[in-house]
């Protein structure tokens, strides 16, 4: 499957680019055949399980996941479906809600600095400190004088983990309105997925335009070289899912992990 080697270039934003979300289009698929696309899901899989392994063993780096979506997105389905074949043990997820208790008595990085993976570990974030200015700015939480001012702090954050040995990739798992008036269509006619819909899902959905501005914003101000997003076509689950573990597979392969030296000569030890 040789477009897969050019999905990364492809789908990232370029630093202090002036992208559109509606530029793209979420039911893309670039050139990937559906009919191969499992089989190479499965490859992906078993090589990111290794890399997993040689990550741990270094220990001296760590990987970030950031999955950010609008409602219905999917973040969950990708991250049942591409992490699987890691180890749980070297998985840390985070799901990051409206702050409550300690987390409303300190700066909003707080919570997030904590949730960090240590090093040898793979974290995930579902939704980030990026709610931030997305949710905090639609819903008027926060005046712009706060808000806008968040981006600058946030890439400076992001910065400091890098430095510090934390790489990080972000993906925006982009679905079309329609799309998602069809998943929620299914939340609320499969019995199995009633407890999947919200009342307030339709509430927000009011508010999708002014989502998709502030998401522009996101990906034009806090796309950087060292901490880059993805903008994925998350219409088609089977895609979103070989897009992204392409990505993150691509990620820990550029990180070129090695294993540690041993503590000790090891050339003289005998069993008997």
């Amino acid at each position: 499957m040789g477009r897969m080697k050019h999905l990364a270039k492809e789908l990232i934003v370029s630093p202090e680019s002036k992208v559109k979300l509606a530029d793209f289009d979420p039911g893309a698929t670039h050139g990937v055949d559906k009919s191969r696309a499992a089989g190479q899901l499965v490859k992906n899989l078993e090589r990111l399980s290794l890399l997993q392994y040689l990550l741990y063993a270094e220990a001296r780096r760590s990987l970030l996941v950031v999955l950010q979506a609008i409602d219905a997105g999917g973040k969950d389905g990708t991250i049942r479906h591409v992490m699987s074949g890691l180890n749980p043990q070297g998985v840390d997820v985070t799901s990051f809600k409206a702050p409550e208790g300690p987390e409303k008595r300190h700066d909003y990085l707080w919570r997030v600095h904590q949730a960090v993976p240590e090093f040898g570990k793979i974290g995930i974030f579902n939704r980030s400190h990026y709610e931030d200015v997305l949710i905090v700015r639609v819903h008027n939480m926060v005046p712009k004088s706060v808000w806008s001012k968040r981006y600058d702090q946030i890439n400076d954050f992001e910065r400091m983990l890098s430095d510090s040995g934390v790489r990080i990739v972000k993906f925006l798992l982009y679905i079309g309105k329609e799309e998602q008036a069809r998943r929620f269509r299914e939340r609320l006619e499969d019995k199995t997925k009633n407890w999947k819909f919200s009342p307030e899902d339709l509430k927000e959905r009011g508010y999708w335009d002014q989502y998709i501005e502030a998401y522009n914003d996101v990906l034009r101000k806090c796309s950087t070289e060292k901490s880059p997003w993805y903008v994925i076509p998350a219409n088609r689950k089977w895609f979103r899912n070989l897009a992204v573990s392409q990505i993150v597979l691509d990620t820990l392969e550029e990180m070129d992990l090695k294993y540690p030296k041993p503590v000790a000569d090891l050339s003289g030890i005998k069993f008997e």
